[in-house]
Parts: C-alpha cells; sequence; structure tokens
C-alpha cells in the first residue's frame, strides 16, 4: 500500500539524464526551487562532470540524501532506481520531455510538487522489483535488479532463440522466437505492451512473462505469476544476451542459467497525491479518444 509523505526533506541527491550537457541550465532552475525551499541539493560526480560543476561520489549522495531525483526521462530514473537499490531511498523523476509513466513531475509541476511535498500532499508507492542472477557454466553468479524488466533475445537482430522456462523448478514451457519478457507491473506499459502482453495495475504482487514473436504453431501467451513464485531460464542452441531495464547487457552462453523472482524490497517512487495511474494510461496510450469522451 502507499504510504504518504517524507520523514525528513532536508537533502535531495540529483543525477542528470546522461550525455546531455544542455541541461545545465533546466537543472540550475530546479535547482533554484529546491535550495530555495532549504533543500540541499547534492549532485552526483558523472552528472556533475558531464555539466561542469563539482560534484559528490554517487554512494555519498545516496546515503546522505533524504530523497532522490532523476532530472530526465523514464530511462534515467529506470537508471537511478537500480544503481541506488542497496539504499532504499524516494525517488522522484522530473521530466525533462515528455510526460512519462515514471518520470511524471514536469518542470511547470516543480514548484507546486515541493509545495505539496512540504505540506505532506505526497505519496511513496512501493513498486515490485525483480531480482535474480545469472549462473555461469564457470560457478561465477552474477546478479541484477530490474524496475522494468529482464528480456532474453538473441544477439543477432531477428535471429531465433530458444528459451526454456521452470516455475517453482517444474518445466512449463520452451519458448522458441524473438525472446522473452520477463516484466514487472511497472514495466507492464513498456516492452511487454507493444509484444502483446497485458497493462497490470502497477502496485499488483505479480509480473507477466510474454513471448516475443514466437515461431510456433501452438498459441503461446503472456502469463502472469504470482509474486512469490520464482522462474528459471535457459537457453540453448543459438547465442542469447540478458538485457536489463533496457540499459544492462549480459551474454548468456548455453549452459548458463538465469534466476528471476521478486526482489526482497521495491522500489520507492515519490509521486504527487492526485496522481491517476488510469489518467497516465488514457493520456499516454490514447485510450477513449472519442468524441462521446470529450
Amino acid at each position: 500500500m502507499p504510504q504518504e509523505g517524507l520523514e525528513k526533506v532536508e537533502t535531495a541527491g540529483f543525477i542528470l539524464k546522461p550525455d546531455s550537457p544542455e541541461i545545465r541550465p533546466t537543472y540550475e532552475k530546479v535547482r533554484a526551487s529546491f535550495q530555495k525551499r532549504g533543500i540541499h541539493v547534492l549532485l552526483a560526480e558523472r552528472s556533475a562532470e558531464m555539466i561542469g560543476e563539482e560534484g559528490v561520489p554517487f554512494e555519498r549522495m545516496c546515503a546522505e540524501s533524504d530523497f532522490l531525483v532523476s532530472l530526465g526521462g523514464d530511462g534515467t530514473l529506470l537508471s537511478l532506481v537500480r544503481r541506488s537499490y542497496r539504499w532504499h531511498k524516494p525517488v522522484v523523476g522530473i521530466n525533462a520531455g515528455n510526460l512519462g509513466f515514471l518520470a511524471d513531475v514536469t518542470l511547470d509541476e516543480v514548484e507546486v510538487f515541493l509545495d505539496q511535498l512540504f505540506a505532506g500532499e505526497c505519496r511513496i508507492d512501493q513498486r515490485l522489483m525483480l531480482g535474480g542472477y545469472i549462473r555461469k557454466t564457470t560457478g561465477a553468479k552474477v546478479e541484477f535488479f530490474a524496475l522494468n524488466d529482464i528480456v532474453v533475445s538473441s544477439p543477432i537482430p531477428s535471429k531465433m532463440v530458444i528459451v526454456n522456462a521452470s516455475i517453482e523448478g517444474e518445466r512449463f514451457n520452451t519458448y522458441r522466437g524473438d525472446g522473452l519478457i520477463v516484466s514487472t507491473p511497472t514495466g507492464s506499459t513498456a516492452y511487454n505492451l507493444a509484444a502483446g502482453g497485458p497493462v497490470v495495475y502497477p502496485l499488483t504482487r505479480a509480473f507477466i512473462l510474454t513471448p516475443v514473436l514466437a515461431h510456433s504453431l501452438t498459441n503461446q501467451r503472456p502469463l502472469v505469476v504470482p509474486a512469490d513464485f520464482t522462474v528459471d531460464l535457459d537457453t540453448e542452441k543459438y547465442e542469447a544476451m540478458l538485457t536489463v531495464d533496457g540499459q544492462e547487457r549480459y551474454a548468456i552462453e548455453e549452459g548458463d542459467s538465469i534466476h528471476v523472482g521478486v526482489a526482497k524490497k521495491g522500489a520507492l517512487l515519490l509521486h504527487r497525491k492526485e496522481r491517476n495511474y488510469f489518467a497516465v494510461l488514457r493520456d499516454k496510450l490514447h485510450w477513449g479518444d472519442r468524441e462521446w469522451l470529450s
């Protein structure tokens, strides 16, 4: 269930959209709004170097901040949530472009958002995250976390992969096609939706397995799995790649296995209290675009 407000609103840690030095004037304007209200702003080192300013190490920023801010788009927020996972700090996304599903505070709304933050009129949603690891044939273990999804696919475009899937240790399907998506409810409106998977309310305690362009005469359907289940995947015959939130990539060799479940802690996303998920869906997906709804 969502919780309301923050215990402290003294220090905010910022990261900026990468490879975008032109974002500096926008950041300076947003920072001034925060500082005007007495909020100390810490800027992560990598973002600071990009715009020619002094910053602090990412780890220090996370440890010393009461909440974290991504200034960019949904991709910037996804990266911040994953990288800051072990500090478990609330994250808010200020969108420097078009309204996103995750980074939903626009630049014009920053002042109002801060007023609401101090008035305790914001809420913190705990979003389910995937947690898992790749077990290499060498015995090495590579851990990962995902807020949106993980995708097993071929590193070569349009080449088939074969993915064997087990739930709770019981083999249940072999997917032959362009890949397999394991998505959280938050990520259900991303690649999962494009591949024909269901839209799932973001606070639902479940995750989704969706095949991508299955090369099969049988009807391969998306599957919604309860949050307390685990899924094991392995590939055969063809080269494969594991992509986490569309940003991190790992080579998967035959004999490697992938273990996926729900992470022990969810992501804490800070939103305006009046934000309505179904209104965002209607706006972003153009649902109900009929004259009788206008």
